[in-house]
């Protein structure tokens, strides 16, 4: 449901372009990790999987819950609440693992927060918290890297630019891009997975911002 909703806004917003590392979608149980940039991006995400029919599991934070409409439809397509900071964290964990399980792919944003820049422009992910490699340690299963460019175009900065930003958005028509990279086995230990799972996502966000012609993506590189 939410993916639809995602599929069907988004084209609204922005050119959205989708590539893949192995021309196509990852194997069923795994953990998609992407970089989080902008209010809009995950809806960019979702609009993108679903072109590769894949309706993710997506973990998230729990305020979402609250939010009219947007709250019905994560309880609706049984997405996962994050409780950051609470006892109640690691819950989520184990409902994820669960899905993966039971087949379904787990969306999972690395950084868990928005950056703090105002501008409009792209910039490599920041560091991840720890739930990506504890998911993939608990389940055995591969993290697929997601890198997707542009959405910060379509909203960033403050709370009154972020709402000039979704108005205009449908008469700008920003270019949006997701790249997939090849699934990965991160290492033992968590410290170490996370860097990895990091590296990983950067590599890909690399590739989806050279696709936008970002100048990040290339300065990152160096």
């Amino acid at each position: 449901m939410l993916s639809s909703v995602a599929a069907a806004v988004i084209p609204c917003l922005g050119r959205l372009t989708v590539t893949s590392d192995d021309g196509g979608a990852p194997a069923p149980g795994s953990i998609i990790v992407a970089n989080h940039t902008s209010l809009a991006d995950p809806g960019v995400v979702l609009a993108a999987l679903l072109r590769l029919d894949i309706e993710p599991v997506v973990l998230a934070t729990v305020g979402l819950w609250r939010i009219p409409v947007l709250g019905r439809l994560l309880e609706r397509g049984g997405h996962v609440p994050v409780h950051r900071a609470t006892h109640r964290a690691a819950d989520a964990l184990g409902t994820a693992a669960a899905a993966i399980g039971a087949g379904r792919h787990v969306l999972i944003y690395g950084e868990g927060r928005l950056p703090l820049r105002t501008d409009a422009a792209e910039a490599p992910p920041e560091s991840f918290r720890s739930g990506i490699a504890r998911l993939a340690h608990a389940s055995g299963a591969p993290v697929v890297p997601l890198g997707q460019a542009g959405a910060r175009r379509v909203t960033s900065g403050s709370g009154a630019k972020q709402i000039a930003g979704f108005l205009t958005a449908p008469a700008r028509r920003p270019r949006l891009h997701v790249h997939l990279g090849s699934p990965v086995h991160l290492p033992p230990g968590v410290e170490a997975a996370t860097a990895a799972a990091r590296e990983a996502v950067t590599t890909a966000w690399r590739t989806a911002a050279r696709h936008l012609g970002e100048p990040a993506a290339a300065l990152a590189a160096r």
